[in-house]
């Protein structure tokens, strides 16, 4: 099982961490953001190997860059690799270390809330391939996360949104009562000593849900609320040319599954407006799409990993907060009207 740390002095954390695990070496990986913000405030002493930021970067060349500098610095099988900063430097730096020499150990430490309460948790690693969000990966957990909420505190807005859309995911997972708890709390005026516990709170429902299923062939799939439309929004996004936060995606993405979960598993409709208000009022926008971009929605959705076949596309959905459904399926004219429900909703 994964260790979380949830600590303020990351640094130390860290430096704790390697005297346990004793490694041959140890690489830092991450991006050129982190590389000049953040990580000066660590002075950790740590070779570097710096990839480029944004999710477009998520690809094979720079999983080779990693892989590449890796050999550079001399890395062995008993090597430890540093995971800083967000989801992507995770996911790909995670799995970078899972398949450099079959496999070195590694440690994520997140630098957004994202990353913090998805990405850097779970043990999923992975690239983007061909336009397709994560279609290379593995199962591989980190031995450890070092999660701090000071390594917030210059955030943007959309990145707080990004992450806390994941936040809400687990709520609705967990209960109506977490729930509410949620949409009651402004991450844009957000007090991080405030946001430490409810963050704490989420990671706990995603790392029991992990625990339970540690490869997704039950109720992990439950995770993927909002992610099938989700990562529909996403890919098309970066199809046009105007990508969108990946927490956003997931945003709209749950409201379009909360539309299905209401018209096939009755879940209560005062519950989409509140939650489609929420999302107007913190300024999560809407995606720009029209009835046209329906079909090309519903082709990346077919093409979704958690389908079992390619005749039907499957959906984490809910009967209400804390009511999971997981494997259920729509048509696509239930989709069409789904989409149709959502943009009128986000009007």
């Amino acid at each position: 099982m994964q260790k979380i740390l949830y600590t303020n002095s990351v640094s130390e954390a860290i430096r704790r961490l390697v005297d346990e695990i004793k490694p041959s070496s140890v690489h830092i990986i991450t991006d050129t953001n982190v590389q000049a913000c953040v990580l000066p405030r660590l002075g950790l002493d740590y070779p570097v190997i710096a990839v480029m930021p944004g999710d477009e970067n998520k690809n094979l060349d720079s999983l080779s860059k990693i892989w590449d500098g890796l050999i550079g610095q001399g890395a062995t099988r008993k090597s430890l690799a540093i995971n800083i900063g967000g989801g992507v430097v995770t996911d790909m730096g995670g799995f970078a270390a899972a398949t450099f020499k079959r496999g070195i150990r590694f440690i994520n430490v997140p630098t957004t809330l994202l990353s913090a309460v998805d990405a850097a948790v779970g043990g999923k690693t992975g690239i983007n391939f061909e336009g397709y969000k994560n279609e290379i990966g593995a199962f591989a957990p980190a031995d450890a996360v070092v999660i701090s909420t000071n390594l917030f505190s210059t955030l943007p807005s959309d990145e707080l949104l990004s992450g806390y859309a994941e936040m809400l995911k687990h709520g609705l997972l967990s209960s109506a009562a977490d729930y509410a708890d949620l949409l009651s709390f402004d991450i844009l005026d957000a007090d991080l000593d405030r946001l430490l516990p409810l963050l704490e709170k989420s990671v706990k429902v995603k790392e029991a849900i992990v625990e339970e299923d540690p490869h997704e062939k039950g109720i992990r799939r439950a995770l993927n609320l909002g992610h099938t439309a989700g990562h529909a929004f996403e890919s098309l996004a970066i199809r046009k040319g105007s990508p969108i936060p990946h927490g956003h995606a997931v945003a709209f993405g749950m409201l379009v599954e909360m539309i299905l979960s209401h018209t096939n598993e009755g879940f209560p409709s005062a519950e989409l407006y509140r939650y489609a208000s929420y999302l107007k009022n913190q300024g999560y926008g809407t995606p720009a799409i029209t009835c046209d971009d329906y079909p090309a929605l519903i082709e990346l959705m077919r093409h979704d990993k958690k389908n079992d076949s390619p005749d039907h596309i499957n959906f984490t959905l809910l009967g209400q907060p804390g009511d999971i459904r997981i494997d259920r399926t729509a048509t696509e004219d239930q989709i069409r009207a789904a989409l149709d429900i959502f943009r009128d909703l986000m009007e």
